[in-house]
């Protein structure tokens, strides 16, 4: 944690103290896939959507730049569990695991071209919000309970992300990119790392 926050400052001094260009401002939004990758939950997809805002410091007559931003994200995984009981009745149960974070990654961008970044950086998660829903019957007969996984949940996750940015004027972008957790979503050693597939439009000002 503590190299987390060394890196963001050293980060923010470079682009502070080196000449640059005046760091930009804007706000973004997209869809997300997102799930747990690891041996102890399923892999499957849920989506969600995530939305903030971020800066940019590009380095003058240079291809870098340093973009730190904070994003609220809707992640979580969504996947089906069979269990065949000894008397051959077999239940069949959706979970779903909505598990949202505010996210604080501190990219580096690396233009390839005027228009095109590729990005990579590593990424604080704080937990505000986890719940589990589990569904079971069919559509005549369903039932749903769902738990508060707040005390489960680890309360700060970090990551790492990589993709792209693709400028399509000098204000609008598309981006994408790739968030794969490093350290465990859950309490107690569960073997459950965050995964997040990014699409997203920003906008600077």
């Amino acid at each position: 944690m503590k190299k987390f926050f060394a890196l963001v400052a050293a980060a923010l001094l470079c682009a502070g103290s080196a000449t640059a260009a005046n760091p930009t401002f804007g706000l973004k939004a997209g869809f997300d896939l997102t799930n747990f990758w690891g041996n102890d939950l399923p892999h499957g997809m849920k989506p969600g959507y995530q939305a903030g805002a971020f800066l940019e410091y590009r380095f003058a007559n240079s291809p870098i730049a340093i973009a730190p931003e904070i994003v609220f994200a809707a992640q979580g995984g969504k996947f089906s569990v069979d269990e065949d009981a000894d008397l051959s009745i077999s239940t069949k149960a959706d979970l779903t695991f909505n598990t949202n974070y505010i996210n604080i990654p501190v990219m580096l961008k690396y233009y390839v071209t005027p228009s095109f970044s590729i990005d990579f950086g590593p990424q604080l998660g704080f937990n505000v919000y986890s719940k589990a829903t589990a569904t079971a019957g069919n559509s005549s007969t369903s039932a749903s309970v769902t738990i508060d996984m707040g005390e489960d949940t680890n309360s700060v996750d970090f990551a790492l992300g990589l993709g792209g940015t693709y400028n399509i004027t000098s204000n609008a972008f598309l981006q994408a990119r790739y968030t794969m957790g490093v350290t465990h979503a859950f309490n107690d050693g569960v073997d459950a790392q965050n995964g997040n597939i990014q699409i997203a439009f920003g906008y600077r000002f």
